[in-house]
């Protein structure tokens, strides 16, 4: 670990999947001063943020904000829909899938967990961590609870442990034709302002996510986007909760306050990305993350290796998984690579430790930034004695030039 006064010369290339560099605008705005958070200047700030992510998260309804990471998020979500010993259904698509269903299982719940069954014969990874979620495997599940004890399906939108962004609309379908009754929770922590997301379209009732991700802050405010019918639901549910309980924030959310103290400076952080992101236009921002991902996935192609997400009809705008060959410690890779380029990416996690790593791709980033992130992988895999087919970087850069950004 560097010390302080051993910083190498220029900036720091942060390519993992979240946290996502920080624009010096956003931390501009963080720097300054702190105000009362009950005077009525911070009331127009509470208003103002909260209107921005409901058009973030394309939602007539409320956004509650918390001064935590998604973690505490997840947790908000269970506690405020959910009573002990509910069932819910949740689908292992990857390592947050995972933690959030270990999540519901200390929190009193009966999680029933379903997967892609099998191993990747290509890799010998498991099916379920290479694609999304399977909406008819949902459907089949519903359809055989005839008593309707199952309260929730908890899906994973963009899975950043593997890189596979899941149809959501398709698992509200799938919900929806079952005629079952249960809430559609969504975690799009790494999705949200990077991958297409519509909370109100997609019949969503509650979607997490947070600030580190393409909303290009630092860690540490999360929220939980609400429908109407999340918000009755809660009324009778019965785990214990204070702190995440939405009725009391919803209401003083209404005057742009909260009922606890809350992150104001990086709520001033906050309104700037959004200020950034809704200046460019959604469409725009969400254009440009598919652009960056293919010309990554073009160079991840062009050095032979497997994608880690085997469909591509799923594939990440937000990030991409590049699968090492077997015998190749994926993790002594990114070791080499950071130590000799000043370059973090991401850590293979979970079932997929030190079989693959991440090459992030989002928010605070451009052509310029993927062309030496690029280079910097290309220079460590072969450094490392990994062969490979060609070189991505020229596959990249031919995107970059038949591609024009718009």
């Amino acid at each position: 670990m560097l010390k302080l006064d051993q910083h190498p010369s220029g900036r720091h290339f942060l390519q993992i999947p979240g946290p996502s560099p920080v624009p010096d605008r956003v931390l501009r705005a963080i720097s300054l001063p702190t105000i009362d958070h009950r005077g009525p200047e911070f009331g127009q700030l509470g208003l103002k943020v909260i209107s921005g992510l409901q058009q973030v998260f394309r939602t007539r309804h409320p956004v509650a904000i918390y001064p935590a990471s998604g973690t505490g998020a997840w947790e908000a979500a269970l506690v405020n829909v959910l009573s002990p010993g509910d069932t819910v259904l949740m689908v292992e698509t990857g390592h947050f899938a995972t933690l959030w269903q270990k999540m519901a299982l200390r929190l009193g719940l009966k999680p029933e967990f379903i997967s892609l069954p099998g191993t990747c014969a290509e890799t010998g990874l498991p099916v379920a961590w290479r694609h999304g979620v399977n909406a008819e495997q949902v459907a089949e599940r519903l359809r055989a609870d005839t008593g309707h004890q199952i309260r929730a399906v908890c899906v994973v939108h963009n899975e950043t442990s593997t890189g596979a962004t899941s149809d959501i609309a398709a698992v509200r379908r799938a919900i929806d034709d079952a005629k079952h009754p249960a809430l559609l929770m969504v975690d799009s922590i790494s999705g949200l302002a990077s991958a297409d997301y519509r909370h109100d379209d997609w019949g969503v009732d509650v979607t997490i996510s947070g600030s580190q991700k393409g909303l290009m802050l630092p860690p540490g405010i999360s929220f939980n986007a609400l429908s109407p019918k999340a918000l009755e639901v809660s009324k009778t549910a019965k785990l214990p909760r204070a702190f995440w309980a939405w009725d009391e924030i919803v209401e003083m959310n209404r005057t742009g306050y909260w009922p606890y103290t809350p992150s104001t400076n990086l709520l001033y952080g906050l309104h700037e990305a959004l200020d950034m992101l809704l200046a460019q236009g959604l469409e725009p921002v969400l254009a440009r993350h598919q652009r960056w991902a293919a010309a990554v996935r073009g160079a991840v192609q062009a050095w032979g290796l497997p994608i880690q997400c085997a469909d591509p009809a799923v594939y990440s705008p937000v990030l991409t998984g590049v699968v090492t060959p077997l015998g190749v410690d994926a993790d002594a890779i990114r070791q080499l690579i950071h130590q000799r380029f000043d370059l973090s990416l991401g850590t293979g996690l979970g079932k997929i430790k030190g079989r693959m790593f991440r090459i992030g791709h989002l928010g605070d980033c451009n052509d310029l930034t993927l062309m030496a992130t690029l280079s910097g992988v290309e220079m460590g895999l072969k450094l490392a004695g990994v062969k490979l087919a060609g070189s991505g970087v020229m596959a990249a850069m031919e995107h970059f030039s038949a591609h024009p950004a718009a």
